[in-house]
């Protein structure tokens, strides 16, 4: 069974750090792209950042270029997400997804996790 398990959540100020990193088990995601996206109350889900499975190709969102960095260690299946100089607006649920090819669409990733909340408070 294919997991992504997503951890490093929580409450942080205005201004702070926070790393999140995701697990891939039950399958080899050897080629695959590793993605986060997040969804706040109310709002869609939206894309965060991806990396290649070689690293070569990294994409973010404007509304966190510069602040964050995803980064990805294959030989323990697992992505990371560190976030940086944190924001009220980056509050939100992010999920970790896996797809076959390199994208930032939702429906272009074929496995997600459950989410992470990461609550930032002015």
């Amino acid at each position: 069974q294919v997991q992504l398990v997503e951890s490093g959540g929580g409450l942080v100020q205005a201004g702070g750090s926070l790393r999140l990193s995701c697990a891939a088990s039950g399958r080899t995601f050897v080629g695959y792209t590793m993605a986060w996206f997040r969804q706040a109350p109310g709002k869609e889900r939206e894309f965060v950042a991806a990396k290649s499975w070689s690293g070569a190709l990294t994409y973010y969102a404007d509304s966190v270029r510069g602040r964050f960095t995803i980064s990805r260690d294959n030989a323990k299946n697992t992505v990371y997400l560190q976030m940086n100089s944190l924001k009220p607006e980056d509050t939100a649920v992010y999920y970790c997804a896996a797809a076959r090819n390199w994208g930032y669409r939702r429906d272009e990733y074929d496995y997600w996790g459950q989410g992470t909340q990461v609550t930032v408070s002015s």
